[in-house]
Parts: structure tokens; C-alpha cells; sequence
């Protein structure tokens, strides 16, 4: 199973800018589907953005327009940046294989106001 590990949270002002990265322990694909996931304490964790096995992007409504999912495969590497963060996207961020059991142990985002 591929160890997958995010690193990049921290704490931002609101309107500030963060990148995610998520690291896997495998060599990824340029069709390896892969996806961000939110989750905030003592709610279901929800989605953010995936990208697809032709590299097309999602992205939830929350979030469009302000996030960024991209995948440099030969990096075994996932990026999310933040721009114009908000109050309401303070979670921990999960990066995953999409339909796999292969988890990362998440990233703390905090945005202030």
C-alpha cells in the first residue's frame, strides 16, 4: 500500500496563501487518480479537489476559483495551493489515491480572521 504524507499546513491570515504537498512513498502516475479531502473536528470529512486518471479537475463549489489541485507524477508528488483563504477552510488536509485504502495523516490549516 502507498504511504502518502502531506506536509505544507500551518497558519494564515485570512486572504493569505498556502501549498499542500502530498508525498507518496510509491512512483505515481500521470493517470494515477488523486484527491484532497478536508475535515474539520467533529464533522465528516469532506471533499476538496481530485484530479482525475486523464487529469481533468474537480473541485468542490467552496473552494473553486481559489484552489488549485495539480500532480507532477516523476515528483511521486500532489499540490494543492490556497489563495484567498477564509476563516471556514481551517480543517486538517488528507490527501488520497482516489477509490484506495492509501491515506496520508493529514495537515492543519488554520485561517484566521
Amino acid at each position: 500500500q502507498v504511504r502518502l504524507t502531506e506536509i505544507g499546513g500551518g497558519w494564515v491570515q485570512s486572504g493569505g496563501y498556502l501549498k499542500l504537498s502530498c508525498l507518496a512513498s510509491e512512483r505515481i502516475y500521470t493517470w494515477t487518480p488523486m484527491a484532497w479531502y478536508r475535515q474539520v473536528q467533529g464533522k465528516e470529512r469532506e471533499f476538496v479537489a481530485r484530479i482525475t486518471d486523464r487529469g481533468a479537475t474537480e473541485y468542490a463549489e467552496s473552494v473553486k476559483g481559489r484552489f488549485t489541485i495539480s500532480k507532477v507524477s516523476y515528483r511521486s508528488t500532489l499540490y494543492l495551493e490556497m489563495t484567498n483563504l477564509k476563516p471556514e477552510d481551517t480543517a486538517v488536509y488528507y490527501c488520497t489515491i482516489t477509490d484506495s485504502d492509501s491515506w496520508g495523516q493529514g495537515t492543519p490549516v488554520t485561517v484566521s480572521s
